[in-house]
């Protein structure tokens, strides 16, 4: 059911950045779909969760999870082109919601609306993330350390947020109070409170890597470009 999801995912992601790469009409309807389905992710959600019997959770019931934060800011990036929401959800997306993808913590399977809810949420943030650089043109900032360090500062706040909103109501937000129940990355950076260090590392390191292919082009570069381009004419 996992790989069958991923798969399914990585066709629909791929479909809406080919078909945002046509430009023009096609494009605005790509965006559209894809801001539609981040803004509107938290209210299908819920609906899925409708279906099961039970008392739910405030975990699952309240938009603070940092991937319902991602899809609020992928949604107003795709249609505002904000510089600062652009950053948040490409870092957050392929570095925190792509990892959810790739170990998801649910224990409902298909084909139940939860399910299903699940990864359209958190593949519209992906291909979000993606479309931004990919279609619409957003590049890091220079130096390269900028962007990184402004996304994990803002994910930092997001955390105390987190931990203040875990403290008061019991829940598990950011999974700042303890680990999620399926396999994760977390398992391997020791026990709470320890991990949420590492969890810091990790967010600093993929921050980094992902900030390298997405660099806006140097001065230099663009100048022998812009040269280039004149001499041709």
């Amino acid at each position: 059911m996992h790989g069958g999801a991923l798969l399914a995912g990585l066709a629909a992601t791929t479909a809406l950045i080919l078909l945002g790469r046509c430009g023009g009409k096609k494009e605005r309807v790509a965006r559209g779909l894809l801001a539609f389905l981040c803004l509107g992710a938290f209210a299908y959600t819920q609906v899925a969760w409708l279906t099961v019997d039970g008392k739910h959770e405030l975990d699952s019931t309240l938009p603070l999870q940092l991937c319902d934060v991602a899809a609020i800011t992928g949604g107003f990036a795709l249609l505002t082109g904000k510089r600062l929401l652009a950053s948040l959800t490409y870092f957050w997306g392929l570095a925190a919601t792509l990892q959810a993808l790739l170990t998801p913590a649910i224990t409902i399977g298909f084909p139940h609306p939860v399910f299903i809810a699940f990864f359209v949420h958190h593949f519209a943030v992906v291909a979000a993330a993606l479309y931004l650089p990919l279609v619409m043109g957003w590049r890091a900032k220079r130096p390269w350390w900028k962007n990184p360090l402004q996304a994990l500062l803002w994910a930092n706040l997001y955390l105390l947020t987190a931990m203040i909103a875990n403290h008061w109501l019991g829940t598990n937000f950011g999974f700042a109070a303890r680990k999620p129940i399926n396999p994760s990355l977390l398992d391997h950076l020791g026990p709470w409170p320890t991990y949420l260090i590492g969890m810091q590392a990790l967010a600093a390191v993929f921050f980094s890597l992902l900030a390298l292919p997405a660099l806006e082009p140097s001065q230099a570069r663009s100048d022998r470009h812009s040269s280039a381009r004149k001499a041709g004419k």
